[in-house]
């Protein structure tokens, strides 16, 4: 089952629980795959968004919410923070298992071999390879710093 199909599935089922702060994610999350797909369309694309890119929309919605609920917390408004943490939790159901620091490192390792990266000029290769192997398991903000150590 695609992603898409799990999105829906899990939409219908909050429906009938009657699960508001499901609900109200899901309808979220399906929204912002409808507006990938449309701009996919504006491009020759009629296929729309593909399970990658839905789990890259699905990481980017709880990155904002992350940093929404810091910034919640910051102001001291702790009731919308626990909203986003609620949405975050939601997302995440949705999202493969995050890869801890080893797995990481391993990771990266590997891709290196696999590409056989040897210069700091072989990154956006190494950079593409993990984006399309593990998209939604690893934060890609901290894996460009470890990556450039290991050229180096």
């Amino acid at each position: 089952m695609g992603m898409r199909e799990r999105v829906n599935t899990a939409l219908k089922q909050a429906m009938r629980d009657k699960a508001t702060t499901q609900l109200a994610t899901l309808r979220l999350i399906s929204a912002a795959i409808k507006d990938r797909d449309i701009a996919e369309r504006g491009i020759g694309n009629d296929d729309g968004v593909g399970d990658t890119e839905v789990l890259a929309i699905m990481g980017k919605m709880v990155k904002q919410r992350q940093e929404s609920a810091r910034q919640y917390e910051e102001a001291g408004r702790l009731d919308l923070a626990e909203r986003e943490q609620a949405e975050i939790e939601v997302i995440e159901d949705f999202l493969p298992r995050k890869l801890n620091e080893d797995e990481v490192a391993k990771a990266i390792d590997a891709t290196i071999s696999d590409v056989g990266a040897n210069s700091i000029r072989d990154m956006g290769k190494i950079m593409g390879a993990l984006k399309s192997k593990y998209t939604g398991q690893m934060d890609f903000g901290s894996v460009g710093p470890m990556v450039k150590d290991r050229l180096s």
